[in-house]
């Protein structure tokens, strides 16, 4: 048996594939957003919203955070998984 053939099946299966990590990348920057929401309750005012203005309660870094993470998923992620797999499809 070729040792190239082998080494490559076996990298193959141990490793993240680039599809997965891409569709991982949304849910992982999310949940950052709500660790940091929880770890740092203050910068979210809508927790307490004394003299606030509507934009200042919209713009909260925690929150725009969970928004990108959850925008990516959905809007992003798909269409780059769909071509990241066309493309390793065509190279075989």
């Amino acid at each position: 048996m070729n040792t190239t053939y082998a080494r490559h099946e076996l990298s193959e299966r141990t490793r993240f594939s680039r599809p997965q990590a891409v569709a991982l990348l949304g849910p992982l920057v999310a949940a950052g957003g709500v660790i940091w929401a929880i770890l740092q309750p203050y910068r979210v005012t809508l927790l307490h919203p004394y003299h606030q203005g509507f934009w200042w309660l919209l713009a909260e870094p925690p929150l725009l955070v969970i928004l990108v993470g959850i925008v990516f998923s959905f809007v992003v992620a798909g269409p780059l998984i769909a071509d990241l797999e066309e493309r390793r499809d065509a190279a075989r």
